[in-house]
């Protein structure tokens, strides 16, 4: 790694670890659990923290911990489910923040390194280079235009924020991605800063067209889609798509990838029926699902769970 082990120590304090309690009834909570951790990085001395919205999505109860062990309840202030990440807010001022710069100044094989919480006081750092910065699609129902794939991979909780040599943060650590060697995704910053007014003021990104959203885990497999998985109780397992199915057609559409099923998609709006054409047991069969917004299907459940004792 390239960067002086003064400058890392130096920005140790801009990190925080997370915590999050979700309620068991919360349909995230079937995945990834009720009891959370994550990383998270202060973007604003005021009391602002960015972190990557699964760490968070369905959280009765947040709390951050500093490295100078300072303990502070937090609220989610801000959801992006398409970039994936969430904004957090706490009851502090005077926090040392990091400073912010974008993925359009790296380069492919710069040198970066992330900074993750393994505790409430304890950090790890892991250094690499960039290896990629295309177009990243993966399972579920998510595209970003531009990802920055590293071989830094995270070496603690997910949420940490990815610096380049000058100590600037240039993306948010996502997950650790499987394959030779260990790389990561990181989600590029500018997807908050872009959306900042927004965000602090609709809690969203409210400006970009809402994209129906089914509630499926599509693999790719020999240029056919197999549904992996569906979201428990969402529109693809109401409307009677079912593991196993192979997705032949979307809107008489033939789908070949994840890219053209999330294409054909997000061609339509939350409440506009998706026609799915899919091979079950030797036998097609047609489906038609009424899309929704994934936002306000976590954020409906969350709000309903949000007195459940536990």
């Amino acid at each position: 790694m390239d960067a002086p082990v003064g400058l890392v120590h130096g920005l140790l304090p801009v990190t925080a670890h997370v915590s999050a309690r979700v309620a068991a009834a919360h349909p995230s909570a079937r995945i990834l659990g009720t009891e959370r951790m994550g990383t998270a990085v202060v973007v604003d001395p005021g009391g602002l923290l960015l972190t990557v919205n699964y760490v968070v999505m369905g959280a009765r109860r947040v709390r951050v911990t500093m490295t100078d062990g300072r303990r502070l309840d937090a609220k989610v202030a801000a959801q992006d489910f398409e970039s994936g990440l969430a904004l957090l807010r706490v009851s502090a001022t005077g926090l040392p923040a990091a400073r912010l710069a974008s993925s359009e100044d790296v380069a492919l094989g710069a040198s970066v390194f992330v900074i993750a919480a393994t505790g409430p006081t304890d950090r790890r750092v892991a250094g690499g280079i960039v290896t990629d910065l295309g177009e990243f699609e993966a399972y579920w129902e998510y595209l970003l235009d531009r990802g920055i794939v590293s071989s830094a991979g995270s070496p603690g909780f997910g949420g940490g924020p990815l610096f380049d040599v000058r100590g600037s943060v240039v993306g948010i650590a996502s997950l650790n991605l499987e394959g030779i060697g260990r790389e990561s995704l990181s989600i590029p910053v500018e997807y908050f800063t872009r959306h900042r007014s927004e965000l602090l003021r609709y809690g969203r990104v409210a400006s970009r067209r809402r994209r129906a959203w089914i509630g499926v885990f599509p693999h790719a497999l020999d240029e056919r889609l197999i549904v992996a998985g569906l979201v428990p109780d969402g529109p693809g397992e109401r409307g009677g798509l079912k593991d196993g199915d192979v997705i032949l057609r979307v809107d008489e559409q033939e789908m070949s990838s994840r890219r053209d099923l999330y294409a054909a998609l997000w061609r339509h709006e939350p409440g506009e029926r998706v026609q799915f054409d899919v091979m079950r047991e030797d036998r097609q069969h047609r489906v038609e699902v009424v899309a929704q917004d994934r936002s306000d299907f976590y954020a409906l459940e969350r709000r309903g769970s949000s007195d459940t004792p536990g």
